[in-house]
């Protein structure tokens, strides 16, 4: 080609038959440039990046962020309750959380005694302004048909994925993958907390992912465990034994298997428990997690900071607590509550560093991160429930790093 044809080229183009020649962009001249001269493209612009990043640092570290409960029933500003923590938050490469409340437009005329916990859609501001990447909603107050469905629209007119609830079966089973610096996060939440009465996900009808357990009582023949009164007198109550339903878990196996080959980090999401014991069912579940090729498990539920245990190597936080919870079943104001907001670090997608934060709350409803050093009675009570999984925590500045003993 003519230098004079070439330049001509470079500097103009032909839109959709334009009788008139339009200017190339600043990408098409230089796509033009590079077929003249030879010159090929890399397969990726993600793959320079990442060259660029491991020539200037060395391996790619990333980190995510998990949190528990958060739920923003009766709050009427969406800038108050993420104010005092929402740059620490938004050093990680990636953020989690359980949504324990509905975006619901009917909160005002909801009653306390109603099971579902709603929020107005407008408060989903305070997700985007703590940097959410994803949120899982599979949960006992996430109730009631419209109210999911307008939680789910909420979230999405956010920019914010959901996993656990949906419009369907399909949409609430489904999961959430994020890509962040190269690195594909897996998200998947189930609860084994929920109402018989339509609240699970059907073929056409909205609701939540859900894993049933199942409980039974045994008589105490005999003394089955040291911390137990024997069995020799009138009154002595049945050992409570739960387990997860065989078909229901095989499923969750399925979909976990499924997730794995779709992100680089799969986390597991669970919305289960009771009080502060974990029971039998909860380390079946998130064993079987690990064992299908979950890489992080994380619990919620009980509104208590429980144990942490390292299992074949990769953590599992039993009760993450509370993140920002105020307003609770009946009116019932949740007060001096403790909760973990998690960070786990990683080096070219291994695992480096597993740590917590301590979160708790004041009158405003702001959460506030507080130091090791201003929480010994709550550390000392978190470690004596980790005792029962040989893990550790150990002060390292203002977190508590965790390890296996």
């Amino acid at each position: 080609m003519a230098r004079s044809s070439l330049r001509f080229y470079w500097n103009f183009r032909r839109v959709n038959d334009a009788p008139h020649p339009q200017p190339l962009s600043r990408r098409e001249r230089g796509a033009l440039r590079a077929r003249q001269s030879g010159w090929r493209r890399p397969a990726s612009c993600c793959m320079m990046r990442q060259i660029e990043t491991r020539a200037a640092g060395g391996n790619v570290k990333h980190t995510l962020a998990l949190m528990g409960d958060i739920n923003l029933m009766k709050i009427s500003d969406a800038t108050v309750p993420f104010r005092q923590v929402r740059e620490l938050v938004a050093d990680a490469d990636c953020r989690f959380a359980n949504l324990e409340c509905c975006l619901y437009d009917q909160a005002t005329q909801h009653e306390l005694r109603d099971e579902g916990f709603f929020a107005l859609p407008r408060i989903g501001e305070a997700l985007k302004l703590l940097g959410m990447d994803a949120i899982g909603n599979a949960n006992n107050v996430n109730y009631g048909a419209d109210p999911i469905r307008s939680s789910c629209v909420a979230l999405k007119a956010l920019g914010i994925p959901n996993t656990g609830a949906g419009e369907n079966r399909e949409a609430a089973y489904a999961p959430v993958v994020v890509e962040r610096k190269g690195v594909r996060y897996g998200f998947l939440q189930r609860s084994s907390v929920y109402w018989p009465t339509n609240h699970e996900a059907g073929e056409s009808s909205p609701g939540i992912a859900v894993l049933q357990g199942h409980t039974a009582y045994q008589p105490m023949l005999y003394k089955i465990r040291p911390e137990l009164p024997p069995a020799n007198r009138p009154g002595v109550p049945p050992a409570v034994v739960t387990w997860a339903d065989p078909k229901s878990l095989a499923r969750y196996k399925e979909d976990v298997t499924a997730l794995r080959a779709r992100c680089d980090i799969l986390t597991v999401s669970h919305h289960w428990g009771l009080f502060e014991e974990v029971l039998d069912y909860q380390v079946e579940i998130a064993h079987a997690a690990i064992d299908t090729g979950a890489d992080v498990v994380i619990g919620h539920g009980p509104h208590y900071s429980l144990p942490m245990e390292m299992y074949k190597g990769k953590p599992v936080f039993y009760g993450l607590g509370n993140f920002s919870f105020h307003t609770g079943h009946g009116g019932r104001l949740h007060g001096n509550w403790v909760g973990e907001a998690v960070r786990v670090s990683y080096e070219d997608k291994v695992l480096k560093r597993v740590a917590l934060r301590l979160v708790r709350h004041n009158e405003a409803n702001e959460t506030l991160f507080t130091h090791p050093k201003d929480e010994a009675p709550a550390i000392a009570r978190l470690q004596s429930l980790c005792d029962r999984f040989g893990t550790k925590l150990t002060p390292e500045g203002d977190e508590l790093v965790v390890w296996k003993a």
